[in-house]
């Protein structure tokens, strides 16, 4: 069955989401700590943090990340992502009770580093790919990464176990997931696939659903929540987690 992460992206202490991941896009929609309470009332399993300042290099959100999870820890599952370049950065985010963390742009930039930390920590680390065309963005998606499969291809043989692909023109944009990247991604790799960017329907669960078979077995839920295209509770049912 889909694993369904929705999806709490931090900027300046509030719970935002933003187009295309540009930076100044911002909706907000309040407290991080009461979002992230709302998808474990209606069922969430898992929960996706992102500190957004983290990624674009503008501060940092660890405070209200580590009050999720001393709160909400112990009860549900936490992905971690944003800004995890180092050491120090990726205790933090295991110390404020992530169970799992994304990598993006240290996997681009620090190669060595992220293959020493899949093969210490395994499936606790996910790596982000996020893409434009065939082409990876780092930096808050703000800078060019190289060729999308010669980098899955060095991530495969350092092990890496699960990647989160995001289609930055389809992020937040409640215009439907690229099917079709996911599954390229999904059929080149023995890595699990989680599907992020785009899904603003039922239906379009229902799609990512149908891809289980390639190995895309979690999708992350951002702006369809926010937005009201469908309940957490509804999506859930769709892929029989209810």
């Amino acid at each position: 069955m889909l694993t369904l992460l929705p999806a709490v992206d931090v900027r300046g202490g509030k719970a935002v989401r933003l187009r295309q991941g540009k930076s100044g896009s911002e909706t907000d929609y309040g407290s991080p700590y009461e979002a992230a309470q709302t998808w474990f009332d209606e069922g969430a399993t898992w929960i996706h943090l992102v500190d957004l300042d983290a990624a674009f290099g503008t501060g940092d959100n660890r405070a209200k990340l580590r009050e999720i999870g001393e709160k909400l820890g112990d009860k549900v599952q936490i992905e971690m992502s944003g800004g995890i370049r180092d050491d120090a950065s990726l205790e933090a985010v295991f110390e404020a009770g992530a169970a799992r963390v994304n990598i993006g742009t240290a996997a681009l930039e620090n190669p060595e580093w992220t293959a020493k930390i899949i093969k210490k920590y395994g499936d606790k680390v996910a790596i982000s790919l996020d893409v434009k065309g065939h082409t990876l963005a780092g930096r808050g998606w703000t800078s060019k990464g190289g060729d999308l499969f010669e980098t899955m291809a060095a991530l495969d043989k350092a092990g890496c176990r699960r990647y989160v692909v995001t289609d930055v023109a389809h992020d937040g944009m409640m215009d439907g997931p690229n099917l079709t990247l996911l599954r390229e991604v999904a059929e080149r790799t023995p890595a699990h696939v989680t599907a992020s960017g785009g899904i603003s329907s039922l239906d379009d669960i229902r799609a990512v659903a149908k891809l289980e078979s390639v190995g895309v077995d979690a999708a992350i839920l951002g702006k369809s929540l926010y937005a009201h295209a469908f309940t957490l509770k509804e999506a859930l049912a769709v892929v029989g987690r209810e």
